[in-house]
């Protein structure tokens, strides 16, 4: 169970940012100038670049950056909590 749920939180965001890209590639287009910034957040960052795709057509005002910090820990969560729980697990084996 553990497995599916961090298969999902990984591939989730990716495959919505390619479904939505080829739904509505204008607002893609709006969102960023540079193709490269949007290729880049969708390998380390899927959260924050979908989540800046979303608030961006307005701004980003108020309480978009909530949204926005939000989806950057979520980034980070995901890239450190693997690790941090990995490491508690074989550090109760060494005590035994």
């Amino acid at each position: 169970m553990c497995c599916l749920f961090a298969s999902l939180a990984l591939v989730g965001p990716r495959f919505a940012i390619l479904v939505w890209w080829i739904i509505d590639q204008a607002r893609w287009r709006l969102a960023f100038d540079n193709f490269l910034v949007a290729f880049i957040g969708f390998f380390l960052a899927p959260w924050t670049t979908m989540m800046y795709v979303v608030v961006f057509p307005d701004g980003v005002t108020g309480f978009d950056w909530i949204i926005l910090g939000f989806a950057v820990l979520v980034d980070v969560g995901s890239w450190t909590s693997g690790g941090l729980s990995g490491s508690r697990r074989r550090a109760s084996t060494y005590a035994a």
